[in-house]
């Protein structure tokens, strides 16, 4: 079955960026020229999404409102000549069929997926989690969702990490079936230090069947009565098979401000125009040794 659907959480509040997000939702802090959460979308459609589900909370109204019609601005532009600005500015608003739900309280991701249930069921979907940039040759949801409709099982994305981030994620245990695909044994959430199963840690992208909101449903809260997807991913692999896929590509954590430094630089040095500039900024101080 094609995948067309996918669920983007954004309803979180953005402490780690404060006071920049005291106004601004952090989803729309920009990487280089473009909100964070443009390059999710832009993921989302080049894999084939035509609807996205956007999770919202209070105070999140600028998403849908950047990927809406901007009337006034593009009379501006249109006046003004600037063609070039018109046309990527148009090209946003028309990029996918939005459609915002909001999750009143904030009672874990779990939940969050759960909030689409009437949105998407009974179809399976794609889950984007805006933090994680995933900069691929071949976007990371597109490839999951190839080998959803080869295997006919969900798919998660995993990545290698250090020993001592692994208390930072999930962690799978699972036997290697192929090249970057692996049958998931089990998963751990944030195991202590020492008691992780494996350094392959689940990244923001899944492909789920419709049967996870049953699961999150039947879920009783946990830690902070919150509703967790890991949990649901591990009750859903007692009823079927549950892939991890380890991506090809680099990953930035943009939810956190050294990650969003990181992806903002490396982004950069990939822009034809600003590359080389930033390039020799960085080299005249002796920054950009490895690149050199």
């Amino acid at each position: 079955m094609t995948i067309t659907k996918a669920v983007v959480p954004a309803a979180g509040l953005g402490t780690r960026f404060l006071p920049a997000t005291k106004a601004i939702p952090k989803e729309l802090l920009p990487i280089v020229d473009k909100p964070s959460i443009q390059y999710i979308i832009e993921e989302a459609v080049a894999s084939g999404i035509r609807d996205v589900v956007l999770i919202t909370g209070r105070g999140k109204t600028p998403i849908r409102d950047h990927f809406d019609v901007a009337y006034e601005l593009e009379d501006i532009l249109e006046r003004q000549g600037k063609t070039d600005l018109l046309r990527t500015i148009q090209a946003i608003s028309q990029m996918v069929h939005l459609i915002s739900v909001r999750q009143k309280n904030p009672l874990g991701l779990g939940h969050a997926v759960l909030c689409a249930k009437q949105v998407i069921a009974p179809h399976p979907f794609a889950v984007l989690l805006p933090d994680d940039l995933i900069d691929s040759p071949v976007p990371c949801t597109r490839a999951m969702i190839a080998l959803f409709e080869m295997h006919g099982s969900p798919v998660v994305a995993i990545q290698r990490v250090p020993a001592d981030q692994a208390h930072r994620y999930g962690i799978i245990q699972g036997e290697k079936v192929s090249e970057r695909l692996y049958r998931i044994q089990n998963l751990v959430e944030k195991p202590a230090p020492g008691a992780a199963p494996s350094d392959l840690a689940v990244i923001g992208r899944y492909i789920l069947p419709s049967e996870i909101f049953e699961i999150l449903e039947q879920l009783p809260p946990g830690k902070h009565g919150e509703v967790q997807l890991t949990d649901a991913l591990i009750a859903l692999k007692e009823r079927q098979p549950l892939y991890g896929y380890e991506f090809e590509g680099d990953r930035y954590d943009a939810g956190e401000k050294l990650g969003f430094l990181q992806a903002n630089i490396m982004y950069a040095l990939k822009d034809p125009d600003l590359g080389p500039r930033l390039r020799q900024f960085l080299l005249s101080r002796d920054l950009l040794r490895m690149c050199s």
